[in-house]
């Protein structure tokens, strides 16, 4: 799915992010309001991942939904 749609229907898709990434709190993804680099952020900072992985994580979830 393009990252344009994903934004524009951030709200709905929320709860399947909060599914997906279940460190990531309601106040976290509020605050990315679907925006690819903050999500991105968000999950490096509670996961302690690299940034290519956590850009991975959020390329196939976009996948996905």
């Amino acid at each position: 799915m393009d990252w344009n749609i994903i934004e524009g229907n951030w709200k709905q898709i929320k709860g399947k992010a909060r599914e997906n990434w279940g460190k990531l709190t309601d106040d976290d993804l509020d605050q990315a309001e679907g925006n690819r680099e903050q999500l991105v952020g968000k999950i490096q900072e509670k996961y302690g991942i690299a940034k290519d992985e956590a850009e991975k994580q959020v390329d196939d979830f976009a996948a996905k939904h």
